[in-house]
């Protein structure tokens, strides 16, 4: 569903909106997004990378603007891998070794679930930068570098659950 025009911002056909190829979904005026407004960038010759932009494309196989792929869900991405990062901790720090024992259940599992959840926990985070690479986001960078650092923590803690359970 459209939202209806306003009166002061004059539309422009939908073909000039997609032209742009411009994931995060703009409201079709005849203006063309600042540079405030869209966290993409908008060049008339296309966006321009960085050489690090483009091995960091190549490392993650991110092919040009893929279908579907919007700010809003490099937005959802980020969350829900923060999420399950901090549930994995609040599992092994909190639950699992002062909860867990006082009520007599779960001894012994917090490894185990330790190195399920982290996995998923990082395969999330490697997700979360390939979306805000593929949208050309102007805060890839530095959410890139949170999910580097919450990965770097989450293999530590990996490596620890699994020399745990080959004890």
């Amino acid at each position: 569903m459209q939202p209806a025009p306003t009166e002061d911002a004059p539309t422009a056909p939908a073909s000039a909106v997609t032209a742009g190829r411009c994931p995060v979904a703009h409201a079709p005026t005849l203006a063309a997004p600042t540079a405030g407004g869209c966290p993409v960038a908008h060049q008339a010759g296309g966006v321009r990378r960085s050489t690090a932009d483009l091995v960091v494309r190549k490392v993650l196989r991110i092919r040009e603007r893929p279908a579907g792929v919007t700010a809003g869900s490099a937005y959802g991405s980020f969350q829900r891998s923060m999420l399950i990062s901090a549930v994995r901790c609040t599992l092994t720090y909190v639950i699992f070794p002062f909860v867990a024992p006082a009520v007599g259940v779960a001894t012994g599992v917090g490894p185990v679930l330790g190195v399920l959840i982290g996995s998923f926990a990082m395969v999330c985070d490697v997700f979360t930068i390939r979306r805000f690479f593929a949208v050309d986001h102007r805060w890839r960078w530095p959410i890139s570098a949170i999910a580097f650092s919450v990965i770097c923590l989450l293999a530590v803690l990996w490596v620890q659950d699994v020399s745990h359970l080959l004890r």
